[in-house]
């Protein structure tokens, strides 16, 4: 079974958030010692973070699921809930983060990158929090919040300098073990590679770059064919391109014909992928067709005996060096946070109107509605959230039912 796993479904659920506490100070020669209900801790967030020593998805291929820890409650005399713990969770570099509708929310390109993927949950306050003037002695506390919980798709697209490209069986896996320390699977039949393979070359001037051994493309990879878009995928973030052209007598087709055909593919792939710097170079030198090695004037190179790869690497590694020079200074890293949702106003089939903003919807799930005091302090919150003047807005009418959450009443204008 494969090692590599380069695509991975997610479910994230944040910690819950600890419940607030109705409590009364009671202590002798105290008649009258107040609210002192303490306020339930915050559930704990889950972060993706990029790892360069995390190098594939496999982790979440048959575990999914990802929980952090929920907040603890409050206490009488003000003690407040420890809060849960965030859960930190690694991905390869190079991984992106997609919702159920393929909508794209994070790119974690370089180690240290990190998303919040799922929030934990507010803590309840206590009934302390709500001593007032008008309100004395509150009888309520709020709950906690729920975490968030969702589904995501990950997806990875390798990290490398040099993509090498090529049609199946032209010499990519040999090559790159001959360059590097990476140790591929190689054998003499297509399609040898169904997993990309990482090399590191170190070059005489002490630089580095790092080469992908992409598997062999076929004709109409870019349109989904074979495992095309699985394999196009991972030459996305390549800084530059290396294009094998098989001369052996057992080629199928003639140099040109295959130079067409992956450029072409490239292009219904990505078409700025042909804005990248790249290196053409005749494959399997030591056993070249005589009339084709005769009718191809680009360099070419041995993988067997090295004939051409020192050529072929400061090729590759003047490539790298010109597109690297060409991009902009990148910052230590990047941390995305989901965007804050605002108020809105939704009618559904029913007539209903549905309210949607976070906001919103903590007011009435954090309170217990029962409670006559409780259910008075909702109402202040959502006016003062602008609710009932949205609501106004959107055209509901006296009667007509309003849903915030798990909450539903009937709308009555002022």
């Amino acid at each position: 079974m494969s090692g590599f796993v380069d695509e991975a479904q997610l479910n994230v659920r944040g910690g819950d958030g600890g419940a607030g506490a109705v409590s009364v100070r009671r202590e002798a020669h105290v008649p009258l010692g107040g609210p002192d209900g303490g306020d339930g801790g915050k559930g704990g967030d889950i972060w993706l973070v990029a790892d360069r020593n995390v190098s594939s998805l496999l982790a979440f291929k048959d575990h999914p699921h990802r929980r952090a820890t929920s907040g603890a409650h409050g206490q009488g005399k003000k003690k407040h809930g420890a809060g849960g713990i965030d859960l930190v969770v690694a991905v390869p570099e190079g991984t992106t983060v997609h919702d159920q509708d393929g909508q794209l929310l994070a790119d974690l390109v370089r180690a240290g990158d990190r998303w919040l993927a799922a929030a934990g949950g507010r803590g309840g306050r206590g009934n302390a929090r709500f001593l007032s003037n008008r309100r004395r002695a509150p009888s309520f506390a709020e709950q906690g919040e729920e975490g968030q919980e969702r589904w995501l798709n990950l997806e990875l697209k390798l990290l490398a300098d040099v993509a090498l490209v090529g049609f199946p069986n032209v010499g990519k896996s040999t090559l790159i073990s001959r360059i590097s320390a990476a140790k591929p699977k190689i054998a003499d039949y297509p399609f040898t590679t169904l997993e990309p393979n990482l090399g590191v070359v170190r070059l005489d001037e002490g630089d580095e770059i790092v080469v992908a051994d992409i598997p062999g493309l076929i004709e109409g990879a870019s349109e989904g064919r074979g495992l095309g878009h699985q394999f196009l995928r991972h030459i996305e973030r390549a800084r530059a391109l290396a294009i094998l052209i098989d001369l052996a007598p057992t080629a199928e087709l003639e140099p040109a014909e295959q130079e067409r055909i992956l450029l072409a593919e490239l292009q219904g792939y990505r078409p700025e992928l042909l804005d990248r710097p790249r290196v053409l170079v005749g494959s399997k030198a030591d056993i070249a067709d005589v009339d084709r090695a005769a009718n191809w004037d680009g360099p070419t190179f041995s993988a067997v005996t090295g004939e051409g790869i020192p050529q072929l690497v400061g090729a590759m590694a003047d490539a790298v060096r010109s597109a690297r020079s060409a991009l902009p200074e990148p910052e230590p890293f990047v941390v995305h946070h989901p965007q804050p949702e605002g108020l809105t106003i939704e009618r559904i089939d029913t007539g209903a109107y549905v309210v949607h903003g976070r906001a919103a919807e903590r007011a009435v799930a954090l309170s217990d509605i029962t409670n006559l005091e409780a259910l008075a302090y909702v109402q202040e919150r959502l006016k003062r959230l602008g609710v009932d003047k949205a609501l106004a807005k959107a055209g509901a009418k006296d009667g007509d039912p309003v849903h915030i959450g798990k909450f539903s009443f009937d709308y009555l204008a002022e």
